[in-house]
């Protein structure tokens, strides 16, 4: 049971990477540190003061960088396989119990996919509201961003089941809404 809860709490911060990449590290860095989380033990670092600081530089950093207009769009694009890199480590770096060659390949396919499909959608977003408002409403978006990235790190933590049914729910609905549109478009 504990390494199913691993490997659900290593997705859901995976998920969060998608969101801000730094956000869930920062979390999961104060959980090693506060332990209350646990993680492999080539990951024991995540929770020392020098990996918190730099985090926390690197956090701050990332959500100042998504306010300055324009250049929002451009991190995108470096943020995007940098996300995944993140989803796929912080998986791996939860996931116990496991030998090495499955630990790595479920945290590509499972961690580094759940952050590969955020971030997707998550750029999605950016770009339908600069579309729509020629950027003006991308604070109110790198907000909510940063602010869902927090809270589906701590909910990862703390109820990890919830933000896999979540994400599993989110990804449901996202393939009937294409299916629908694909259909619309060709009647």
């Amino acid at each position: 049971m504990e390494t199913l809860f691993s490997v659900l709490i290593g997705i859901g911060l995976s998920a969060a990477c998608g969101f801000r990449i730094f956000v869930p590290l920062l979390v999961a860095g104060i959980g090693v540190h506060a332990g209350h989380l646990h993680p492999s033990a080539d990951f024991i670092w995540l929770g020392s003061w020098p990996a918190l600081i730099a985090l926390g530089t690197a956090t701050l950093l990332e959500v100042a960088a998504y306010y300055i207009p324009w250049f929002d769009n451009a991190l995108d694009v470096v943020s995007t396989p940098a996300a995944v890199l993140a989803g796929t480590v912080v998986a791996g770096s939860f996931i116990v119990d496991m030998s090495p060659w499955a630990r790595w390949s479920l945290a590509a396919i499972a961690g580094g996919g759940a952050a590969a499909a955020v971030q997707t959608g998550t750029m999605s977003v950016r770009a339908l509201s600069l579309a729509t408002t020629g950027g003006l409403a991308n604070p109110v978006v790198s907000t909510a961003e940063w602010m869902a990235a927090a809270v589906t790190s701590l909910v990862a933590i703390v109820m990890p089941t919830l933000v896999i049914a979540t994400l599993a729910m989110g990804t449901i609905i996202v393939s009937i809404l294409w299916r629908r549109r694909r259909q619309r478009q060709a009647a």
